[in-house]
């Protein structure tokens, strides 16, 4: 059965994109641990971030980044942490969360955020991006 990413890629369930392209998207959790929190999908289904074509993981963190700064962009954070947990969803997807200290890599601090609020910081972060010259963010 297809991972609620692949899911979300292929348009079968409702997601907030960032980023998207042939072998990558960029999409806001439906838990953030801050504002801002998204992450950055292969389309490609494979569930160990180990198991990743090496191509694809160079593309990978090529996107990320790209949305880290857009990210920077829009809430100034002192650092946009990466973290790949690999716990909750068997496909591989990589956090990137603006951050300000350690503990906010905290992931009991998640909390769900409505529809509303996920489409609002997708806006803002894809407006950073077409800004900054990336076409792939034109994707909401």
């Amino acid at each position: 059965m297809a991972s609620i990413f692949t899911q979300i890629i292929n348009g079968e369930l409702p997601g907030h994109f960032i980023w998207r392209d042939e072998y990558a998207v960029a999409i806001m959790t439906i838990a953030p641990i801050r504002s801002g929190h998204c992450l950055v999908i292969p389309v490609e289904e494979v569930n160990h971030w180990d198991d990743v074509p090496e191509e694809t993981a160079a593309h990978l963190m090529r996107v990320s980044q790209k949305v880290a700064k857009g990210l920077k962009a829009v809430y100034q954070p002192k650092r946009v942490g990466v973290m790949v947990a690999g716990l909750e969803v068997p496909h591989t997807h990589i956090h990137l969360i603006p951050v300000e200290a350690l503990g906010d890599f905290d992931f009991s601090k998640q909390k769900p955020a409505d529809a509303e609020t996920l489409a609002a910081e997708a806006r803002k972060i894809r407006e950073a991006l077409m800004n900054m010259g990336h076409g792939e963010a034109n994707c909401g």
